[in-house]
């Protein structure tokens, strides 16, 4: 695994000559760019860089990247923005890990972590002037070794060139003296024609380690003298202990402790396989808790009474009550989704050792400031004496944003003394997840007599994320995930009203990939379709139609449609669909090739075509796997995935009740980025959101069903077929 770097050994090497460091600081007023030395001139003040970069005189270059890796490339494209202002030969990159600190904080989101496709976003700035800055002071340091003007000098791919005399000095040679020059403060950033790495399909640098089993994931941390624990679960929501077997526990062989916390209770044991036994031996007898008949039933029985609640006004444009009486043609449907897991490859787990003057911390985290915040709220200790190692992730998708896990481990360890791994397993996984909530969706159009969209009424019954995550950020009473995509749809309606009924139930939420959007996109894209075929329209030509003036959005519908050939007949038994959306800054449309097994209900998309654009590109391959990862999981969501729950808590317990699609069901997928020299959006969620309106969508035309409900199991779609 790539070294994680200490402040301590940056301080070390800023003061004995190793070579230029830069320093990137965030100020009230905005980004600074420091030298180490010049950090470090007041003993009392602290050196807090939130990104830094270092140039050895061995003539390696290393860039310390603060972002979490979870598969998304930000260990790759993060070095990639540096080392293009840098001028660096891509071949001396070298990754380092930032040490998890409050220092490290997003300059924008004021915390160091990772999602909401933000990293690129965050911080091309500030890393593209840490490359800039440092690429003058080495031009600066050879004009003043040769004793030659500065502009006969040229920095290119790691070396600072004279072309006069053809002379040339490494960045390495150069790196000592350049270290004792000032930083510049606004260094000259390059024009996009001048960029020679950025736009480029870089080799990812963590794949190596990944391939070779050096990467280091949570799961694979050891401690020497750890115990590994185990957590037998309430099976019901807020369900109370009533009894359990302590003496049949303390039999089994390497049991050492029981300790009852908040969660359920920990058997902490010399090996995996006896923690497992110890809780099995518990025998721990529950209450009913808080809802013992909370079920699928009831649950949907409570959403859809909830549509009939009057909302909060997210949005409120026009005249929907006069329009939608006064319409040719009114429309109304309801949609429903099921609550969903995040079912990241690895599952949760945390390593923690807390003794009395330090606690140090292993977790695969989205959320380093997070886990710092639990960190001295649960140990007491002043921050210089915790310390959080963050390994790979395997698998993130929002659900390694909570802290939940790390809060277990922490108690535990504190109450054995000694330190704990604590790996849950994937039943725990799946039942004790903060889930993507389910929402209900009820919508009425409205068309004038030239089938034009006039109105556009929309109500969203969801719980709410942001009540419980960032409380601040509730407005007037409305979570803006749950209305994220439809507070902010860029279909042109002249008469528009969007509501948001809050419902809570006992089912935990939070951040699940592409957040609301995942479930907006769903009911609006589905529903432009349904009004596209009442005003008797083309689908992609209605669309257009209604994003004249949004022409990222209409291009990649353009894009993706002439990609996938729309128009053309396809076989007698398959159907093409269409859906696009706007979420985390980028446009994505996606067309869906589908077939329908009229007999077993199986839907089977053969072919998935999407087009994305993403403004400036930094490394396409990424782009083009992260789309890919995108619409497989929201092919995944809209075709099997739906927690299931009966008796008070949740029934869906691994794989076999909770499925996934399969590598031997996906379809054919084509990207195509749409470049465009618009501002940077995200990439690691947006292409989620068109995937399950675009299935729906094939099917209607290949099947003649409208499916409303997720997932859309072959359950959904005979039952759709007996009322046609």
């Amino acid at each position: 695994m790539s070294k994680i770097i200490t402040r301590r050994e940056f301080l070390k090497k800023s003061l004995t000559g190793a070579g230029l460091l830069i320093a990137v600081s965030m100020t009230p007023s905005g980004i600074k760019l420091s030298s180490a030395k010049e950090m470090t001139k007041n003993k009392n003040s602290l050196f807090s860089p939130d990104v830094w970069l270092e140039i050895t005189p061995e003539n390696i270059v290393n860039i310390i990247v603060s972002k979490s890796e979870m598969g998304q490339g930000v260990y790759t494209s993060l070095p990639m923005i540096v080392a293009d202002e840098l001028d660096a030969d891509w071949k001396r990159i070298r990754l380092r890990i930032a040490p998890a600190a409050d220092k490290y904080k997003d300059p924008v989101w004021g915390a160091q972590a990772t999602g909401g496709s933000s990293s690129i976003r965050h911080m091309f700035e500030p890393l593209r002037k840490a490359g800039a800055a440092a690429r003058e002071m080495l031009v600066n340091a050879a004009s003043s070794t040769w004793g030659v003007p500065l502009d006969e000098c040229e920095a290119r791919n790691g070396k600072v060139k004279h072309s006069k005399t053809n002379r040339n000095l490494t960045y390495g040679e150069l790196s000592q003296k350049a270290s004792l020059l000032p930083v510049p403060k606004k260094p000259s950033l390059k024009k996009e024609s001048q960029f020679n790495i950025i736009g480029r399909s870089i080799p990812r640098l963590d794949v190596p380690d990944k391939t070779n089993g050096k990467a280091v994931f949570g799961i694979d941390v050891f401690v020497p003298g750890m115990l590994y624990a185990s957590i037998s679960r309430p099976p019901a929501y807020d369900s109370k202990t009533l009894s359990y077997d302590k003496d049949a526990v303390l039999k089994v062989k390497g049991v050492t402790d029981i300790i009852p916390i908040h969660s359920g209770i920990a058997v902490c044991a010399e090996s995996q396989e006896a923690a497992w036994k110890g809780r099995t031996a518990l025998n721990v007898k529950w209450d009913k808790g808080s809802d013992p008949d909370l079920s699928n039933e009831t649950l949907q029985k409570k959403y859809v009474n909830y549509l009939d609640k009057e909302g909060l006004s997210a949005r409120n444009e026009g005249d929907i009550k006069n329009a939608l009486n006064q319409a040719s043609k009114k429309i109304e449907a309801t949609y429903i989704l099921p609550y969903l897991a995040h079912a990241t490859m690895e599952p949760m787990n945390c390593t923690v050792h807390v003794s009395k003057d330090k606690c140090e911390i292993w977790v695969p985290t989205q959320n380093q400031t997070g886990v710092f915040m639990l960190a001295k709220k649960v140990t007491g200790l002043p921050p210089e004496q915790i310390h959080i190692h963050t390994t790979y992730l395997g698998g993130g998708f929002g659900r390694r944003f909570e802290t939940d896990v790390v809060e277990e481990a922490l108690k535990i360890s504190q109450a054995a003394g000694k330190p704990v791994k604590l790996i849950w397993t994937r039943e725990e996984d799946i039942q004790n997840d903060f889930y993507r909530p389910a929402n209900c969706s009820k919508i009425a159009g409205a068309l004038d007599n030239n089938g034009n969209l006039i109105a556009w009424s929309h109500k969203i019954v969801c719980p709410s994320i942001f009540s419980r995550v960032f409380p601040e950020q509730v407005k007037g009473g409305i979570d803006p995930a749950a209305v994220e995509g439809l507070k902010n749809m860029e279909y042109e309606v002249p008469n528009i009203s969007v509501e948001y009924v809050r419902i809570d139930t006992p089912v935990p939420v939070g951040f699940w990939r592409s957040v609301g959007s995942s479930h907006n996109a769903f009911a609006v894209e589905s529903f432009i379709d349904e009004m596209a075929f009442s005003a008797g329209k083309d689908p992609l030509e209605f669309r257009l139609n209604l994003l004249k003036n949004h022409k990222r959005a209409y291009r990649v519908l353009e894009v993706a449609a002439e990609k996938a050939g729309w128009g053309r007949p396809l076989n007698r038994a398959q159907g093409r669909g269409i859906a696009q959306h706007f979420s985390f800054e980028s446009y994505v449309a996606q067309v869906a090739e589908v077939s329908v097994n009229k007999t077993d209900g199986k839907i089977k998309v053969h072919r998935v075509v999407c087009a994305v654009d993403c403004g400036n590109v930094i490394n396409p391959s990424i782009i083009s796997a992260q789309m890919q990862s995108g619409i497989i999981m929201g092919l995944s969501a809209s075709l099997k995935e739906a927690i299931s729950f009966a008796k008070g808590g949740v029934e869906s317990a691994n794989f076999h009740n909770y499925d996934l699609l399969r590598i031997s069901e996906m379809p054919e997928i084509e990207v195509n980025i749409v470049r465009s020299n618009e501002k940077l959006g995200g990439i690691g969620e947006p292409g989620v959101p068109p995937a399950a309106p675009a299935v729906a969508n094939a099917v209607f035309n290949a099947a003649g069903i409208r499916l409303r409900n997720l997932p859309m199991n072959p359950e959904t779609v005979k039952q759709a077929m007996k009322k046609v």
